[in-house]
């Protein structure tokens, strides 16, 4: 009855174990957004990091607090999470100068 039960348990642990190796990748890509918030849709020119990006902003009414900007090629700018410095051009004129940090996935909506 000892030997049978030892035996028992052998199979039970034996067959929990799987044959070869496995990889599992997970979590957040390694990229962040930004997009602009203005009165009225306007063209305007960002620099981010001496890299210029010509976009354009999304309308306060369309954007609230609660509710997400549809990311699209005309109005977000994609860039790897850190500090970065941004200068925003609109009409000609400089009317935004700062910097700014963002993490993995984080979507930063500067109002102008």
């Amino acid at each position: 009855m000892k030997k049978m039960m030892i035996a028992l348990i052998g199979a039970i642990m034996l067959s929990g174990c799987g044959v070869g190796s496995y990889s599992v990748s997970s979590g957040k890509a390694d990229e962040a957004m930004i997009s602009f918030v203005s009165e009225a849709q306007t063209p305007i020119t960002v620099t981010i990091d001496n890299e210029s990006h010509d976009v354009h902003t999304v309308k306060t009414k369309a954007w609230h607090r609660d509710r997400d900007i549809k990311k699209t090629t005309q109005n977000t700018i994609f860039l790897a999470p850190g500090r970065h410095r941004v200068v925003v051009t609109m009409n000609g004129k400089e009317v935004c100068n700062k910097e700014i940090f963002v993490s993995a996935q984080e979507h930063k909506v500067i109002e102008l």
